[in-house]
């Protein structure tokens, strides 16, 4: 058995991965790694099916370079690497070095990240080089730098297991760190009186550890932080030693939080929050010394989010809860090298190595890096910069290892933004994301399994990401085709390394350039570090100083600001930045699901990952619902000047009422129409530029569908993706054995067997011919058509005038038949199957496919009352545990119905 020690390429968690691989057939086969502090050998659902996604489909394997008509040609290497060297070079000669940009991803490793920022801002001399963690975490780190006067996180996973108290804030914990969320839970376990107080305005899976959850009002997180700090004042739990030695601006801050927040009643009434529940927050907050406030996207996707990170900051600053053991702010990063990406600079507004430009950090890096050219000013965020592409300010770029039509806001615009654009170069793994379709330039990169570099978690923990499996023959890593154009540029003695290890030890040494102890980010241990060594490097986290001895961030109440104390930041709270009116009377959120990862070029291709949510949903509380005529199940359309998306419609009463959820990552590869980010506006934060995503004004109505159906189409058929589906609603759906298609629409074709015979009859098999199953009530609206090629199913299609959920399993069953029966063959054409089927219901173990009715049969025909006997009866629960929290509410639920007092 041939074993790999790497990491997860999901969340920022930065969970430890053993890839295995049986000598006998090849096969690899992914566990958590249980000596890696992170997880110690946990994996969520996603992490689990790692081994499942080594194939990729769409994969680009070869560069490509589009012709005029809108073609692409493959090339080879030198070739597309001189037009982009070619494009750059002209453009810069032309226009300036801010004219060209790059866009890059949390996805990346750091020494990609440092290669990239090393270019741009280093040689290049432009600042225009952002990445997506603008978009998640970006507030955070502006949080971080007003309060700290560095980009530092004070806490670890550690710090969250030994608090008494973990407030989580504007976090999905349990879907979208789930590891973290499973280490509370067993923390939980053995101190029963540790307390958890959850921030959200949806009761979500995380508010099943929750002694208290806040369904506070979209957009009031600071109000009510702000209503914390005059409460601790009034109890006199500020920790007046700590303020006067070591912080700045106390009673500032405290005189603006007076005045935005004077009382509970206010607070409460702001909020539209109970406010015995507020008291109850505030009394556990002042009552705890070891606390952790745990916030990620649902504060920093704000247009004031860097505000609401500061609010929290100022309570732990005010009762000196951070630098110690079990205390502090934690900022929980979305992406798998957020971090890493923060400390070489990614963002357009650093310097590598945690530095900023000021004249300082400017002299330090131009001389490290020995160069005349490096920018001296901050480049364009990424909504400015896509704004750039549309106004022509940008006209070349390079995007790495992200989606920006899909997952910037106002995506309608940036994709206009993108075909405006001159030169727009891609470096992917695939070549079907929305991007690529904008792509003159498309570069092969290596990708999870093939990569070889570090990448950096949430807690500052530096881990090998290694490679264990060997890429397409042209594939090569992102940091090889940025020095290559660095070479091609003129720049070749700085771009000349052999390998990721030569680029480490460049990183951690300017980490340690001039720097005693006056800057937070210092891994100069590792400078000097050999090849075989950096292969061998352990999970740590920085700092990693050389020649004396690390200290934890602030454990010495010494900060990185000129005078070494803290900053609390007077704030005043801010609502929302779209407005609700007449027209769009409702407030949508959006955010993660459980076994989904952003754009779903990687999870979306395993089966069991589609079976928990296989459409877009857009999650309505009842009384929403009856207001706006929607209805379960159906379809509702939603949408703003901004763009329009569909969805299936989830009743759901852990909705706030005039909120809707609807999650992310539905893109065109998946979707016709489900892309969510066509709503958003694009309005960003001032200070950080992170844009909110969580509180669009939207009108949403029922989509007047006049039919329904679907198609199921076999793998060993090859369908053409170009094909475009009639209807609106259009969702691919990976199964095991076939790909599902949900349809609904207005407008249908005249002639529904025709239509299918003419469109999917052209994903020729390799059989020359065809048996058709054809079945037509033109009265009633109902057509079924099927082919079949040598006794196989190729596909089927059925359509219906209503939206009654339809169990094909019968059907996809077929697909795994070499020759079909007559009983077969008669059940196509009557469209059931003639014996009784089982119905699932919704798949709520996505590890072991067991669906919502069989775990309410077992739990009430053997009287379940827990979750460790239900998961032995039904093994759902018992692999990465995370539909752990639905398993306790279908208890919960089933408890409530029958009376029973039980504990669940």
């Amino acid at each position: 058995m041939n074993e790999i020690r790497t990491t997860c390429p999901y969340c920022g968690v930065g969970c430890g991965v053993i890839a295995r691989q049986d000598a006998a057939s090849g096969h690899w086969s992914v566990a958590g790694d249980t000596e890696h502090p992170a997880n110690y050998g946990r994996l969520c659902s996603k992490g689990s099916a790692l081994a499942e996604t080594l194939d990729l489909p769409h994969r680009l394997t070869e560069p490509k370079i589009r012709q005029r008509n809108g073609q692409l040609q493959t090339v080879d290497w030198s070739v597309a690497l001189d037009q982009v060297a070619e494009g750059f070079r002209r453009t810069i000669a032309e226009h300036g070095p801010q004219s060209v940009a790059m866009y890059v991803s949390g996805q990346i490793l750091t020494e990609d990240y440092y290669i990239a920022n090393k270019l741009m801002k280093g040689f290049i001399g432009t600042a225009n080089i952002d990445t997506n963690s603008r978009l998640c975490m970006s507030s955070a780190v502006a949080a971080h730098n007003r309060a700290f006067g560095s980009d530092t996180v004070p806490v670890s996973y550690e710090d969250l297991e030994q608090a008494d108290l973990v407030v989580l804030t504007g976090s999905n914990t349990a879907w979208a760190h789930p590891v973290v969320f499973q280490r509370l839970v067993a923390a939980k376990e053995r101190r029963p009186d540790m307390k958890f107080v959850v921030i959200d305005p949806r009761r979500t899976a995380t508010c099943d550890i929750a002694d208290l959850h806040l369904p506070l009002a979209p957009g009031t997180d600071a109000l009510l932080f702000n209503g914390l700090l005059v409460a601790l004042a009034k109890a006199g739990k500020v920790d007046a030693t700590y303020v006067r030695d070591h912080v700045d601006g106390f009673e500032d801050t405290l005189a603006a939080a007076q005045s935005d927040a004077p009382d509970l009643e206010t607070v409460a009434q702001r909020c539209g929050l109970p406010q015995k529940d507020i008291e109850r927050f505030f009394d556990l907050f002042a009552a705890t010394e070891r606390t952790v406030t745990l916030w990620s996207q649902g504060l920093n996707q704000s247009a004031s989010g860097t505000d609401k990170g500061n609010a929290l900051i100022n309570c732990h600053l005010a009762t000196g809860r951070i630098g110690k053991p079990a205390m502090g702010p934690f900022s929980i990063t979305g992406q798998p090298n957020a971090m890493g990406g923060r400390e070489v600079g990614g963002l357009a507004n650093q310097l590598a190595a945690h530095q900023g430009f000021n004249p300082a950090d400017i002299d330090r890096v131009g001389r490290f890096w020995a160069t005349d050219h490096l920018a001296t000013e901050p480049g364009l965020k990424a909504v400015d910069m896509f704004q750039g592409l549309q106004d022509g300010r940008i006209k070349a770029v390079w995007i790495i290892a992200t989606n920006p039509a899909f997952s910037l806001p106002n995506a309608n615009q940036v994709r206009a933004a993108l075909a405006a654009c001159p030169l727009v170069v891609l470096s992917e793994c695939v070549d079907n994301t929305d991007t690529a379709a904008f792509a003159d330039v498309l570069l092969p990169a290596t990708t999870w399994g093939e990569r070889d570099g570090t990448v950096t978690n949430s807690e500052r923990c530096i881990t090998r990401q290694q490679p264990f499996i060997a890429p397409p023959p042209l594939a090569r890593h992102d940091w090889w085709m940025l020095c290559e154009l660095g070479r091609r540029l003129g720049f070749e003695s700085a771009f000349d390394f052999p390998n990721a290890a030569a680029i480490f030890r460049e990183y951690a040494a300017m980490t340690g350039f001039e720097n005693t102890g006056n800057r937070d980010l210092d891994i100069s241990a590792y400078a000097a570090l050999s090849n075989d060594e950096y292969d061998a490097l352990a999970p740590s986290r920085w700092p990693q100083p050389a020649g004396r001895p690390a200290v934890e961030p602030f454990s010495d109440g010494r900060f990185f600001t000129p005078n070494g104390r803290a900053r609390m930041l007077p704030i005043r709270a801010q609502g929302p930045a779209s407005a609700l009116n007449p027209g769009h009377p409702l407030r949508l959120n959006t955010g993660r699901l459980r076994d989904q990862w952003h754009g779903m070029s990687r999870t979306g291709i395993v089966p069991k990952l589609m079976t928990h949510f296989s459409e877009p949903t857009l999650s309505v509380h009842p009384v929403d619902a009856a207001r706006f005529k929607l209805r379960g199940h159906q379809i509702a359309r939603l949408g703003n000047a901004f763009g329009i998306a569909y969805a299936r419609v989830i009743l759901d009463d852990n909705q706030r009422l005039g909120s809707l959820f609807m999650p992310i990552h539905w893109n065109r590869a998946f979707a016709q129409h489900g892309l969510v980010n066509a709503l958003m506006n694009g309005a960003v934060d001032p200070i950080s530029g992170q844009p909110e995503f969580k509180t669009m004004a939207v009108w949403a109505e029922p989509y007047p569908a006049q039919w329904f159906g679907f198609a199921l189409m076999a793998p060993h058929v090859s369908v053409r993706e170009s094909i475009q589906w009639p209807g609106d609603y259009a969702i691919t759906i990976p199964s095991v054995n076939h790909h599902r298609i949900e349809l609904a629409g207005v407008e249908s074709p005249n002639d529904w067997l025709g239509w299918a015979k003419n469109h999917l009859g052209e994903a020729q098999s390799e059989a020359d011919t065809h048996q058709w199953i054809e079945f037509a009530d033109q009265a009633s609206g109902r057509f079924r058509i099927a082919q079949i090629s040598q006794g196989r199913l190729d596909w089927v299609l059925h359509i219906t005038p209503d939206s009654r959920a339809v169990d094909t399993a019968w059907l996809a069953g077929l697909f795994n038949e070499q020759t079909l029966t007559a009983d077969m063959l008669a059940d196509l054409m009557v469209g059931k199957p003639a014996g009784p089927q089982e119905d699932r219901g919704p798949i709520i173990c996505a590890c072991f496919n067991v669906g919502r009715n069989t775990l309410v049969k077992a739990i009430t025909e053997q009287g379940i009352t827990d979750v460790q006997t239900l998961g032995t009866c039904t093994q759902a629960g018992t692999n990465c545990g995370s539909c752990i929290p639905e398993l306790k509410l279908l208890l919960q639920t089933a408890a409530t119905t029958t009376g029973s007092q039980e504990p669940v």
